[in-house]
């Protein structure tokens, strides 16, 4: 672009927030261009701050991956919702992600109202717009304008990649000037073993019935490079035994399939052939222990 010798260069940081399935973690993805942030239909599966860093000629965009805020019910509850506090104050754009085809609800207004109080510029991104039709996304955007005071109100879709680019475009035009903040090869700030735990996760939770989805940790105990093989040592860590045997399957069947995803996904993050040993371990009401919480990463 001939004007590219003019504009300031700017760098910043954004997140999207919203109520649990909002579709932030899928929009992170869509700018990203790659699997860094766990998508899953269940609520609440963020839950590490992964920074995402999006590298354009005149702007470095760095996404931080923030977990849903939601009412607390156990202590990992309130430090999830203390972090999500704690990273909003940091950045310097937030985009409120509601969704286009769900009425606005309770969750939407009380995380307007939070944000109101922030010093960060603040845009509205009506998501899954290929959900619905013209005349919905109209009466939605409309809505959405009249919830609260925000910069901008941009549609998009991350499935379909509709409008991704604007939105891109939007939200870096509201970063401050800045010289570039991190090295151009870089896409995230967060240790592969941290990724590689959230894909394991993520394939332990698919197909997982309701009653599980907070109750799975995964930790990392090794990875060891050995010429064109990784090997991957990792525990999967439940709160109770009838847990484990959901996660095993009869004869083990289940943790095979998410051994097999598991590793499908590692591959293709690393780039390198991987052994993947997993085991189910069983860690008592993890979620309520504050010794546990620290030991599984939290």
């Amino acid at each position: 672009m001939s004007d590219l010798g003019q504009r300031p260069y700017r760098a910043g940081f954004a997140c999207f927030v919203g109520r649990p399935n909002a579709g932030k973690s899928t929009l992170t993805n869509a700018i990203v261009g790659q699997k860094i942030a766990i998508t899953s239909n269940k609520p609440q599966t963020t839950r590490h701050i992964i920074r995402a860093v999006l590298h354009r000629p005149d702007s470095q965009l760095v996404l931080v991956d923030t977990p849903g805020l939601h009412r607390p019910r156990t202590l990992l509850g309130e430090r999830l919702n203390d972090l999500v506090r704690q990273t909003w104050s940091e950045v310097d754009v937030i985009g409120l992600c509601i969704p286009a085809d769900e009425p606005i609800g309770r969750g939407d207004r009380f995380i307007t109202g939070e944000l109101a109080e922030l010093k960060a510029t603040v845009l509205a991104v009506v998501t899954k717009t290929d959900l619905v039709d013209r005349k919905r996304l109209a009466e939605q955007l409309l809505a959405v304008s009249e919830l609260g005071e925000f910069a901008e109100v941009v549609p998009v879709s991350a499935v379909s990649g509709h409008q991704v680019d604007t939105l891109v475009e939007v939200m870096t035009g509201y970063l401050p000037e800045s010289p570039q903040l991190y090295p151009d090869d870089m896409l995230t700030d967060d240790p592969e073993q941290v990724l590689v735990a959230e894909l394991i996760r993520e394939a332990a939770l698919e197909g997982v019935r309701d009653e599980l989805p907070h109750s799975i940790a995964v930790v990392v105990e090794e990875m060891i490079p050995e010429g064109q093989l990784t090997k991957i040592y990792a525990d999967v860590y439940v709160e109770r035994p009838s847990q484990k045997a959901i996660v095993i399957g009869h004869r083990g069947s289940r943790l095979k399939a998410v051994g097999t995803t598991a590793r499908r996904q590692i591959e293709e993050l690393l780039g390198t052939r991987i052994y993947l040993d997993l085991h189910v371990r069983v860690a008592k009401d993890w979620q309520r222990d504050p010794k546990q919480l620290r030991k599984l990463g939290f």
